[in-house]
């Protein structure tokens, strides 16, 4: 039986996704949110306060609320041991116990991962020091990566031009330490394109979600700094159902077979973002939890009991011979950012023409970075909304969340122009 009262815990737009989705399940769950946001409070969910990387505030409020489920959305709380936390109280939860969320936490703890198991991914290094960092640059290929060996919210990443642009990355991540004490991985840059593939883990097996792309440049035609995604869309051309089953077998399952040989088994979803090279797909990094913003694009599209999927996840061998429904059409996801963001976000400012656009037929506004403030919502991070548009082709759906998008406004908003124009271009042309 499905649990009746499950907790969400997150304050984004994948969490506002899975909020919705979840609430879709024919058992009818009642859903909490902790923290939330107000889009999900103005959905009628209520909201707890309570921030999401407060364990034991975590805990002790599915305690007292009865919860039966819970849903932990973001990164630090899970490679914080929530789910570790939960289990100890004799709570069921949805994601990876801590030490099987190093797999995010740590690009070292990843790459050692891939190695032992072979996964294909870059060629890389490990920079521990400032003068080491220096050294290798001299000697680097460009452009290069550099990636922080720690959380960094999707920011963590640059990709250098040349030895210069790598210099200033070094003295970012050792002197002015952006992300706190961190080792980095340099690594080689891979060209081709890039999927991200979500898969449902039960401790034994990986079965794939939907194929997503996202777009992680801040400016269009992918320029600018990283993000933590500025737009999505799914499907993907080119990687249908039997190529992701494929990928599945090859990128997460190893990853999957080897964690529990390790005596950790992977609960949870197990996100892969692949560079699709001329020599064949290539892992540039795992996640332990749902991608945000490929979330609030995969889950529209999603036909099956998504707490059924979850809780069959959260238990040993609970996916043997489930299988995933998915609606034919396409979803495009356009990001709503603040002004300033990434480097920083303007927060406060009032944003217009939300009920217009959520009110339009096959469009769904997720909220990330909002909030109330007499009477009004308002900025209050550096990814505000994701504005979601279905429609029966990757044109019909990018037009209709430009349209929906066109009646939102708020001061400094920054918004892509080109999301999905490549799966236009290819499935319409």
């Amino acid at each position: 039986m499905s649990a009746q009262r499950v907790l969400v815990v997150g304050a984004g737009g994948r969490e506002h996704a899975l909020v919705r989705a979840l609430r879709r399940s024919p058992s009818a769950p009642e859903v909490l949110a902790a923290p939330g946001n107000a889009g999900i409070a103005r959905d009628g969910v209520r909201c707890l306060e309570i921030g999401a990387e407060d364990v034991e505030a975590i805990v002790a409020a599915a305690r007292a609320e009865g919860v039966d489920f819970v849903v932990v959305g973001p990164e630090a709380p899970l490679v914080a041991g929530a789910v570790d936390a939960l289990a100890e109280a004799g709570i069921a939860a949805f994601g990876p116990s801590a030490e099987a969320a190093r797999i995010e936490g740590s690009k070292a703890y990843s790459k050692e991962l891939m190695k032992a198991v072979g996964v294909p991914t870059a060629a890389h290094v490990m920079l521990r020091s400032h003068e080491e960092a220096r050294e290798h640059l001299a000697c680097a290929s460009y452009p290069t990566v550099l990636k922080a060996d720690v959380l960094a919210a999707g920011k963590g990443v640059i990709i250098a031009a040349n030895e210069r642009e790598a210099r200033e990355a070094v003295e970012m991540f050792f002197v002015d330490k952006r992300f706190g004490a961190t080792e980095v991985v340099l690594e080689e840059h891979l060209d081709g394109e890039e999927v991200s593939l979500l898969a449902l883990c039960d401790g034994e097996r990986a079965v794939p979600m939907a194929p997503a792309q996202d777009y992680k440049r801040i400016f269009d035609g992918d320029r600018g700094p990283n993000t933590g995604g500025m737009g999505s869309y799914s499907p993907v051309p080119g990687v249908d159902a039997e190529l992701a089953e494929e990928l599945a077998r090859t990128v997460h399952q190893p990853i999957v077979d080897e964690l529990a040989r390790r005596g950790n088994p992977f609960h949870g979803v197990l996100y892969a973002g692949l560079m699709m090279t001329p020599a064949g797909p290539k892992v540039l990094e795992y996640n332990a939890r749902f991608g945000d913003p490929e979330t609030q694009a995969v889950l529209p599209r999603l036909r099956s009991d998504l707490l059924e999927l979850l809780e069959a996840s959260a238990t040993p061998g609970g996916l043997a011979g489930k299988t995933l429904e998915w609606a034919p059409d396409w979803a495009v996801t356009l990001v709503h950012a603040s002004r300033g963001y990434p480097e920083s976000s303007s927060k406060g400012d009032v944003i217009a023409g939300l009920d217009e656009a959520d009110a339009m037929d096959g469009v769904e506004v997720f909220h990330a970075g909002t909030a109330e403030a007499g009477g009004d919502v308002v900025t209050a991070g550096g990814r505000v909304l994701a504005v979601t548009a279905l429609g029966t082709t990757p044109g019909a759906a990018r037009d209709l969340a430009y349209a929906a998008s066109e009646k939102i406004g708020f001061d400094g908003r920054q918004l892509r122009s080109d999301i999905a124009s490549r799966a236009v271009e290819r499935v319409e042309a």
